[in-house]
């Protein structure tokens, strides 16, 4: 199954305010949390997401990681 559609939750505006969270809606039309992240290191799009299943949008994550924790 696909994502059709995703949304990334407001960016931290201070110190102690919530990582953003990346929710997606697949073809089922069950919405789907996927993960949170920290904005200071990778970022994200929710069109990044779309025609992705769960397992590539979390390796999609994995990636960015691995590239911000070797540069």
């Amino acid at each position: 199954m696909k994502v059709i559609s995703s949304r990334i939750t407001e960016q931290p505006k201070s110190l102690f305010d919530p990582m953003p969270q990346v929710w997606v809606t697949m073809e089922n039309g069950q919405e789907e949390f996927l993960f949170d992240y920290y904005p200071d290191e990778i970022r994200f799009t929710p069109n990044e997401f779309v025609g992705l299943t769960i397992e590539e949008c979390k390796h999609l994550k994995f990636l960015k990681d691995k590239k911000y924790l070797t540069s």
